[in-house]
């Protein structure tokens, strides 16, 4: 199965032949359970069939807007292509590529409508990934108010952002928790991560960032370490730190922290999942999430 699927009723099949060939997708006809099904492994997903059949299936599916895939409504009428779910997150532009079909992209996210980009549009169009993920809200709010402003910070350096700042960095489908001793030195930071991702086979270049507690900001041989990579590097608050879940005890209960390397690597993964558990490499605490 590609990562575009277009599923339609048997009546529907000739023009839904039609979208799939257009989007060099598979076509699937419609059946009891089918929206189970293809959910967790497609990407983008055409439905040629009422509005209230597909909301009716994909609802028990829905769980988190930067992983469930992008779903548009197209009229039986052929007439109109609307984005039902992941506006945002490739609904829309999947829905203006269908205009290529002759269809009439109907869109409802407020910044688009409007005729203004949101910031995950942006993100896409740079090729990164939105780190702190919450604050879109806020930053697409100043999008429509005229309020919002775009930076570009060139490194190597460190930027300090409230809430409602979103922190743009390149794709990549791994974060690295990293926590270490008092005065570890570059050679030993890099030493490190390259065994922790030799040893999880993770490619550097499939790496987003790394992430450690604000307690380590002034630690110079963490920060020229990462930098040297070269890598992004992120300090996160006690409190993100903190609200997460781990089961591996840890020594940074004395610093108040539930941990360093595995909350920091939860905190920011896009799933939430850890691929390896700290582990101690010399002075160096290592954790990976994706």
């Amino acid at each position: 199965m590609t990562d575009t699927v277009v599923i339609a009723l048997p009546r529907f099949l000739r023009d839904a032949r039609r979208i799939a060939e257009f989007l060099d997708g598979d076509m699937l006809e419609y059946r009891t359970g089918i929206f189970a099904e293809v959910f967790p492994k497609a990407r983008r997903i055409v439905a040629l069939m009422s509005m209230g059949i597909v909301v009716r299936g994909i609802a028990p599916l829905i769980r988190d807007k930067w992983t469930d895939p992008a779903v548009v409504v197209v009229t039986p009428d052929f007439s109109y292509a609307v984005p039902l779910l992941g506006g945002h997150h490739g609904a829309n532009e999947l829905a203006k590529e269908l205009a290529g079909l002759g269809l009439v992209p109907v869109i409802s996210t407020a910044t688009e409508a409007t005729g203004l980009d949101s910031v995950e549009a942006i993100a896409g169009r740079a090729g990164c990934d939105i780190v702190n993920r919450d604050s879109t809200r806020a930053v697409n709010a100043g999008i429509l108010d005229g309020t919002t402003k775009i930076y570009s910070v060139p490194g190597p350096g460190i930027v300090i952002a409230g809430s409602d700042v979103s922190l743009l960095v390149h794709k990549g489908d791994y974060v690295v928790g990293i926590g270490c001793r008092k005065g570890v030195m570059a050679g030993e930071i890099t030493e490190a991560v390259g065994a922790a991702l030799a040893e999880a086979g993770i490619a550097q270049k499939d790496v987003q960032l790394f992430a450690t507690t604000a307690k380590k900001c002034g630690e110079i041989g963490l920060i020229k370490g990462i930098a040297s990579i070269p890598a992004n590097l992120i300090f996160l608050d006690d409190d993100t730190i903190n609200a997460q879940t781990t089961t591996t005890p840890s020594k940074a209960k004395k610093i108040g922290l539930v941990g360093v390397a595995e909350p920091c690597a939860l905190a920011v993964g896009k799933h939430r999942e850890l691929v390896m558990k700290k582990k101690v490499f010399g002075k160096v605490t290592i954790a990976i999430s994706r």
